[in-house]
């Protein structure tokens, strides 16, 4: 059976450029390739047929001669090219030019060939921090205790007795990747001398073992800013795990978690306190002092025949905005307060009252007048 046209085997045209040739040869690779063809019998033929295209196309000599002589350029020992039908004998080399790109779908990769992985950067930490609302109100500095992870100061990050460079690992000549041929396709895997990174160690540094970082406690301070809440993050940079080999260090998170308090309840800027006051102090009127998150005291009026329930605000004496001018309210809510464990003259002075105020509580003979409208609705 004749062969095929290479440019035709690779959808191109006569005189394509270089790179338009290897984008012909790719997609063919990536659209016959065995695994991904399984039921179709004829792709792996059409693979290979791809293969040696490309392997002539992509020399300047060798497509010279096939554009001059065709596939007749390569038989008979023409133009040195290898075994008869065969003008490259071996295509890992058409192959390896295109591997990234093609097992990049099969394999999740996607990095370009060669990468190293001399120093790799540490990772990010987290730090739980509880403040009280009065610190979340004033803002502080606090200094706190982070287990992390710290360059060897032995080594100076490198990992190597001494603080020596790490030699280039002669298996995979520093890219820490190796490549195998099996059958027609070629896989790249880590390099199991240096574990990818491209470099080995002749004498690890007996602190660190050769990491280049050791485990230890640090101490720092933090400013925590006027106006935190629960949930604000407060970012350290390069305060987090130490690098790989002298890579750069992460960076350290502060998570704010604001305790609550046993007098204020907060939401957003604005501070609310719940004021338990007496029954006559409700019905009388009066002032009251009320305490402020600042520490200091405020006066309140009450209105005469203040029931449970009713807000006052004070104004400005909330908490300050986190990122903006300004503060929030405080609002003071009343609880009227019933009194327990009366003395009998106490007993006798209510029930004298109560048989006096009949029109003194007009929200209840509102509800109890509805009261018996509905039972003599339900009657009829």
């Amino acid at each position: 059976m004749a062969k095929r046209d290479y440019y035709d085997v690779l959808g191109v045209a006569k005189g394509a450029s270089a790179d338009e040739i290897k984008k012909g040869y790719r997609k063919k690779a990536k659209e016959f390739h065995p695994d991904r063809n399984a039921d179709n019998p004829d792709a792996e033929a059409k693979f290979k047929e791809a293969n040696e295209a490309y392997e002539v196309l992509k020399d300047g000599d060798k497509k010279a001669a096939y554009d001059q002589y065709g596939h007749a350029a390569f038989e008979g020992g023409m133009g040195g090219g290898g075994g008869r039908g065969h003008p490259g004998g071996d295509f890992s080399s058409a192959f390896s030019d295109v591997f990234d790109d093609l097992f990049g779908d099969f394999m999740g990769g996607g990095g370009g060939r060669g990468g190293r992985q001399r120093a790799t950067r540490g990772s990010d930490l987290r730090y739980n921090l509880r403040v009280s609302l009065e610190e979340a109100y004033s803002g502080l500095q606090k200094t706190i205790q982070v287990p992390t992870s710290v360059s060897c100061g032995e080594c100076n990050g490198t990992g190597a007795d001494g603080g020596a460079e790490p030699t280039t690992c002669p298996t995979c000549s520093g890219l820490g990747k190796v490549r195998a041929q099996q059958g027609f396709f070629t896989v790249e895997r880590t390099c199991p001398t240096c574990s990818g990174t491209g470099q080995i160690i002749q004498n690890p540094c007996k602190s660190c073992g050769g990491v280049g970082r050791i485990e230890k406690d640090r101490s720092l301070a933090v400013n925590i800013p006027a106006g935190v809440e629960t949930g604000t993050r407060i970012r350290l940079a390069g305060e987090g795990e130490a690098g790989l080999r002298g890579g750069p260090a992460g960076d350290l998170y502060i998570f704010i978690d604001v305790a609550q308090h046993k007098i204020f309840e907060r939401e957003s800027t604005n501070l609310f306190c719940r004021v338990p006051v007496s029954m006559t102090a409700a019905a009388l009127g009066g002032d009251i002092e009320v305490p402020t998150i600042d520490g200091g005291r405020s006066r309140v009026k009450i209105p005469a025949g203040s029931q449970s329930g009713r807000q006052m605000r004070l104004r400005s004496k909330g908490m300050p905005a986190l990122r903006g001018a300004g503060q929030g309210d405080m609002f003071i809510e009343l609880a009227v307060e019933t009194p327990v464990n009366l003395t009998s003259r106490q007993k006798e002075l209510l029930k004298e009252f109560n048989e006096l105020s009949e029109d003194n509580s007009p929200e209840s003979s509102s509800f109890f007048k509805s009261v018996k409208g509905f039972w003599d609705s339900m009657k009829s």
